[in-house]
């Protein structure tokens, strides 16, 4: 039995450590005040239901007090009329329901002092459900607020790791290799393709336009003098000249193109004479 029983007890352990573990303090917090409420509208049925037996009671008080003074106004009347047997009857009616009326009253009484109390226990429920919802309200902004700097704590743990960092300074070593090779295809395309010299001339215009900003830049601001005026060019008087003439070869050459347009032309008549 000794090992059964201490078996049982580690049962009963582990399930409560579940089920405190599977707690949601929101979700408990919702269902305790849902509850509140059910037992609320409960005691409300209840209440009114005392309510209206003590309605009740005093309506019968009321009609007991008033069948007695009927009773006693019918033996007065027989009284009047000299039926002094009637009227007794009529008193021993009026006795009942003057019993009646006090037993009502009674009850009625308690049954007012009853509703009385129901009502302030309703109120206090009232209250106390009502200071519930505040504090689940506060217990739930404490629940996030707990939740938020633990992520926060367990993020800045993270950080603290120090593979992270690694992790980090290894993708940075990976990225400066991937930026430098990409350099490196393009150094080695623009030498391939004949464009290093222009580029070349490229930064030292670049180069030359920097110096010329910061030198315009310090004129500017007075740390060196202003740049003097370019000096007026001499004037030069354009000068005329004749146009060379012809060398000797082309001379020659311009005396036998002429001599053979000559010549042509005396054969074409003489061709046109002999026809």
């Amino acid at each position: 039995m000794g090992i059964f029983s201490r078996l049982a007890t580690l049962i009963k352990s582990n399930l409560n450590d579940l089920i405190s573990k599977s707690e949601d303090p929101e979700k408990m917090l919702n269902q305790i005040v849902l509850d509140m409420n059910t037992q609320l509208v409960e005691a409300k049925k209840q209440v009114a239901s005392s309510i209206a037996d003590e309605k009740r009671l005093a309506k019968q008080y009321e009609q007991e007090a008033a069948n007695a003074a009927e009773w006693e106004r019918r033996a007065m009347m027989a009284l009047r009329a000299g039926n002094e047997e009637l009227a007794k009857e009529a008193l021993a009616r009026k006795k009942e329901h003057d019993q009646l009326s006090t037993t009502f009253k009674e009850q009625w009484q308690k049954q007012k002092q009853s509703v009385e109390s129901l009502k302030r226990a309703l109120r206090m429920l009232n209250d106390k459900i009502e200071e519930a919802k505040r504090k689940k309200n506060v217990l739930l902004a404490r629940k996030k607020r707990a939740e938020a700097q633990k992520a926060i704590q367990e993020t800045m743990h993270g950080l603290k790791d120090a593979s992270a960092f690694e992790t980090f300074d290894r993708m940075a070593t990976k990225i400066d290799q991937m930026e430098a090779e990409a350099e490196a295809q393009a150094d080695l395309q623009e030498e391939y393709t004949g464009d290093v010299l222009a580029s070349k001339f490229q930064s030292l215009e670049r180069g030359a336009g920097a110096e010329d900003d910061l030198l315009a830049l310090k004129r500017k601001m007075g740390m060196l003098p202003p740049e003097e005026a370019p000096a007026p060019k001499a004037e030069v008087q354009a000068r005329v000249e004749a146009p060379a003439g012809p060398t000797q070869s082309e001379q020659d050459e311009l005396a036998a193109a002429l001599e053979e347009m000559e010549n042509e032309a005396q054969a074409d008549q003489k061709r046109k004479a002999g026809r």
